[in-house]
């Protein structure tokens, strides 16, 4: 059977992506949770994930011997392979919009992803009040994020990002997690749209095994020193 690993559910947010992408679509495959432990060379998890990916991070996937690693070919190769489950948008203008957007999230928003880290378990509005006066770049990013699925969300009529749950949904689900960890403000509609991404079977079954963990990893939590 196809293999996906990956780290902990409530802090690995690409790790997020292609699990949720699988479960919702319905494609089958076997979980191998690697910890998080630490991310220094010779580490319990980097010799573990190493030993598959050259680069030693998640997620990666297995298909009979074939190893794919980084979150948007592994979205790709399943969209290739599993073509029965429009994973993509069906309209070319659709495609390659979507795809800009999956793109943008992989190489951007690093401000949102470096001050916000997904934590699915916590609550810290306090901190997101704070980021936002702080770092100007969370903000921007922030505004970007409403923007881009306003935009979508008015042109395609919802319910998702282009009407029908494809990889963008997938893609930008932890972003979601982010944004109400961190109490960051956005209209009605970006809520109403987080929620029912929330809501989906595949989305809300990592959401319930993530706060089922109860591992709290300091390193992962610059904002609190315990549960």
């Amino acid at each position: 059977m196809t293999q996906l690993y990956i780290g902990n559910k409530n802090y690995s947010s690409w790790s997020m992506r292609p699990w949720v992408l699988m479960k919702q679509a319905g494609i089958p495959f076997e979980e191998v949770v690697l910890r998080f432990d630490s991310f220094d060379t010779g580490s319990q998890f980097k010799n573990a994930i190493g030993a598959l990916n050259p680069v030693a991070k998640v997620p990666v996937l297995v298909d009979d011997g074939l190893v794919v690693w980084d979150t948007l070919a592994i979205a790709e190769y399943l969209a290739e392979t599993h073509p029965d489950k429009k994973l993509w948008p069906q309209a070319v203008a659709d495609r390659a919009r979507a795809r800009s957007i999956c793109a943008e999230m992989h190489s951007g928003f690093g401000g949102l992803r470096g001050h916000c880290g997904m934590n699915i378990e916590a609550s810290l509005p306090e901190v997101g009040a704070r980021l936002l006066r702080e770092q100007p770049e969370v903000k921007s990013d922030l505004e970007r994020i409403v923007q881009m699925w306003g935009d979508l969300l008015a042109q395609h009529g919802g319910p998702l990002l282009f009407g029908e749950f494809t990889i963008a949904d997938a893609y930008f689900a932890p972003i979601g997690t982010r944004i109400k960890t961190y109490g960051l403000p956005v209209p009605a509609a970006i809520s109403a749209y987080i929620e029912r991404v929330q809501a989906l079977p595949g989305v809300k079954a990592w959401i319930d095994e993530a706060l089922a963990e109860k591992d709290f990893l300091p390193f992962e939590e610059p904002y609190r020193s315990a549960r």
